[in-house]
């Protein structure tokens, strides 16, 4: 039997912010963004605020209110990739098989580390301890035979605890939890299996697999395994790159645009960030797609697939634009809060399959690769073109927090 850990650092965020000003150990903290510039949202929160009740993704007036008291700071994305990194090193230490899953969560394949360290609970606390005592965050561990039911461990009791799910228990844990909490339930699903009476993860589990397949699709079947502790997925070795589904980004402006030239603004960015990280990922795109928020905080999106494929800044702006043009009426409808460009359909960019109609990549490819070089050494904001630069007080501080795409 698999023993397999999900190791999740509490509040990760505000647990790096703290540890860095030992003076907010106290203290309600809640990391958020620039209220200036209407990025003004808790995008982190510590225990303390937590129990105060303050919750992630809400405005930072609503947190004050909820906890007069409450400290707001900044984020500092490179101190948390730094701690992501020591975190990652120190699992690496007990197995060649740990899977990120995001910057501050992490499988582990140990059930071949056992008869070097221990069985998976002793293991759990171990890092535990370590991660206490060598980087000063905590950390919640699930020890399960499934990732499924690690990641529902790891969920179950914080901060800073191990949580044991195995044969013997896991239908007393897991099978009363709310069905939403398992992984890949997201709210469509969850409607769907409220209106099979499903509420429970042991009441999914209990359901009939075919029904649900017929009713919700292949991954009905999937999740009603998942529910039953089945699951054939392995976790990767620490040095199999993830290939993202989808590549995008999206943001906030610091005043409504109103007019297609200060759209045009954003999307040109977003659209050069977009292609960094496709380049990055050695990708290209088949797909894009857009997405707008409004004032109202009511918005639409719409994509379309490609008669190519690409990871070049211009085409993806081109066809970001023209998406904008076909769904927005800036004389009608109402300024937008929010644009945001993703790309879809991916594949590795080393297996494109040309055609008579495809458009001249290679100039543009180069000259985007050789832009890559020039911010790499100088910075993300080194060069702009033409439209951002006019509009610098629309696009300025839009950038990518992943950016560090080709330094050695």
């Amino acid at each position: 039997m698999a023993t397999i850990l999900h190791c999740d650092a509490n509040n990760f965020y505000a647990s790096v912010e703290i540890m860095l000003n030992p003076e907010l150990k106290d203290k309600p903290v809640a990391v958020c963004g620039n209220p200036e510039k209407r990025h003004g949202i808790v995008l982190a929160k510590s225990e303390l605020a937590k129990k105060a009740g303050v919750k992630t993704g809400e405005p930072i007036w609503q947190s004050r209110q909820k906890c007069p008291d409450i400290v707001f700071v900044a984020p500092h994305y490179d101190e948390y990739v730094a701690i992501s990194n020591r975190l990652f090193a120190i699992y690496s230490e007990y197995t060649d098989k740990v899977e990120s899953f995001g910057i501050d969560e992490c499988w582990l394949d140990c059930t071949e580390s056992e008869n070097l360290f221990g069985s998976g609970e002793k293991i759990a606390n171990t890092l535990r301890e370590r991660v206490k005592k060598e980087l000063g965050i905590t950390i919640s561990v699930g020890v399960s035979f499934t990732k499924i039911f690690a990641k529902l461990g790891s969920d179950y009791k914080k901060p800073d605890a191990v949580t044991v799910i195995d044969k013997t228990n896991y239908k007393d844990i897991i099978w009363n939890l709310p069905v939403s909490d398992l992984l890949m339930v997201g709210r469509q699903t969850a409607k769907l299996f409220k209106q099979l009476s499903i509420n429970t993860i042991g009441e999914l589990a209990k359901y009939d697999a075919i029904t649900l397949q017929q009713y919700i699709g292949i991954n009905g079947k999937k999740l009603h395994d998942f529910a039953n502790g089945i699951e054939t997925e392995e976790i990767r070795y620490a040095d199999q790159k993830h290939v993202p589904e989808s590549v995008g980004n999206s943001t906030t402006t610091p005043f409504d645009i109103t007019n297609i030239s200060e759209a045009e603004a954003v999307l040109t960015s977003l659209s050069e960030m977009v292609a960094i990280r496709l380049r990055k990922h050695k990708l290209i795109a088949n797909g894009i797609g857009i997405s707008i928020r409004y004032c109202s905080l009511n918005g639409t999106h719409k994509n379309k697939l490609l008669g190519y494929s690409t990871c070049n800044a211009g085409d993806i702006e081109e066809e970001a634009i023209a998406l904008l043009k076909s769904i927005h009426n800036f004389k009608k409808d109402p300024p937008i809060r929010q644009l945001g460009v993703y790309t879809y359909k991916l594949t590795p960019s080393d297996i494109r399959q040309t055609s008579f109609f495809d458009k001249p990549h290679n100039k543009r490819e180069n000259l985007d690769k050789s832009l890559d070089q020039i911010r790499a050494k100088y910075g993300q904001s080194s060069v702009k073109s033409g439209i951002v630069a006019k509009h610098e007080e629309l696009c300025d501080g839009l950038v990518d927090k992943e950016f560090q795409p080709f330094k050695k």
